[in-house]
């Protein structure tokens, strides 16, 4: 199986939520308001338009896999989500990853298996006093068995 690897650091901010039911996101945004409530990480170091070329050629194949390891503090979580040919990619500011199968520039996963609402109240504790998040992105397409 060959994986490309990218990664991306941010922070959380005293008004991250987590509250939203089927998106969670992160942006270069330095402040965050007391409405966003799938914002989850803050002053990102890049966006999805900053993403390795070679990260986005492979979110962009046929049946590829993107596995999110969200590590802030103690705490280490994973999602997993799906990428697609349709990935643009090329926000500015913003990633999202998301529950449906709805693409914009933004979106960096479809068909996630968590959402804003799910992740661990632990980990929204820390992001709420300002902890580092780091976000490993695994893109990878899984060996078919024959």
């Amino acid at each position: 199986m060959f994986e490309v690897v990218d990664t991306i650091v941010c922070r959380g901010h005293r008004h991250v939520k987590a509250t939203h039911p089927t998106t969670f996101e992160v942006t270069r945004e330095e402040d965050l308001g007391p409405r966003g409530d799938c914002i989850i990480g803050v002053g990102a170091d890049r966006a999805a338009v900053d993403l390795d070329d070679e990260f986005k050629q492979m979110l962009r194949e046929e049946g590829s896999v993107l596995t999110t390891v969200l590590k802030a503090g103690p705490f280490t979580f994973e999602v997993h989500s799906c990428g697609s040919p349709d990935l643009q990619l090329d926000h500015p500011t913003d990633l999202v990853w998301r529950r449906s199968g709805y693409i914009c520039g933004r979106t960096i996963g479809i068909h996630s298996d968590q959402t804003a609402i799910t992740l661990p109240r632990e980990l929204i504790a820390l992001l709420r006093e300002g902890e580092v998040l780091t976000l490993e992105l695994h893109a990878f397409i899984p060996r078919r068995v024959r």
